[in-house]
């Protein structure tokens, strides 16, 4: 398992909050979180995205939007209106809910153009698709992992942490294997501590989706004093 200091792991952290219930006070602070141990970036439902620009401003903490969320099987021109919406708001990194359905229908060509479509909304930024490793076989999450890398996406992720089960190393070992060693893989649902956040980086997750960031972070500087 790879040494990292706590500001390595920050860089690795979506600090995330997509309840339902969280309010204009709740993405203050998960943002204020974001900008003092530098994650990467919040992760935030898109009607929240403009604010967290707001109490990001000044900050290289980016601001990503879900699309499709949770369960990713409404219609392709949802999807894409709702990309084109979130970067007007400001969205910097697109994370997108595959069609799961379609997926196990065989629909592959169906799967490509909505995730095709969605990479010429987001205009360069970077897409990640959520595969929901939970509801796939082995030979399907395969298959989505093939169909993102082809459709130009940045990403493959495991979970939306709302399904039945989230990120287990297993599945980002087999999603890294399927992508190649350059395409982003982010690990998200189920990661609450500095143990399991190192797994899934060793797994080959170049990126983590956690509401448990600041616990994780410090869990490292407590076991490895002077991370910091």
């Amino acid at each position: 398992m790879q040494t990292l200091t706590s500001k390595q792991l920050a860089h690795y952290i979506d600090h995330t909050l997509l309840k339902p219930e969280a309010s204009a006070k709740d993405i203050e602070k998960l943002c204020a979180e974001a900008r003092e141990q530098s994650f990467y970036a919040v992760c935030v439902n898109g009607s929240r995205v403009e604010l967290a620009r707001h109490f990001l401003e000044s900050s290289e903490v980016k601001v990503a939007c879900v699309v499709g969320f949770p369960l990713g099987s409404m219609e392709s021109d949802v999807k894409r209106f709702e990309t084109e919406a979130a970067i007007d708001s400001g969205a910097q990194e697109i994370d997108l809910v595959l069609n799961v359905g379609g997926l196990k229908d065989g629909d592959d060509q169906g799967v490509l153009r909505e995730l095709r479509d969605v990479v010429e909304a987001a205009e360069g930024r970077p897409v990640k698709v959520i595969l929901e490793t939970c509801l796939l076989s082995r030979q399907e999450k395969i298959r989505a992992c093939q169909l993102a890398v082809e459709a130009g996406t940045h990403f493959v992720k495991t979970s939306t942490g709302f399904s039945a089960a989230g990120a287990t190393v297993e599945d980002v070992k087999l999603m890294r294997a399927a992508v190649g060693p350059k395409f982003g893989v982010k690990a998200s649902g189920g990661i609450r501590d500095t143990a399991t956040a190192l797994a899934m980086i060793d797994a080959g997750a170049t990126r983590l989706g956690t509401s448990s960031g600041v616990a994780i972070v410090k869990g490292l500087a407590v076991s490895t004093p002077g991370g910091y």
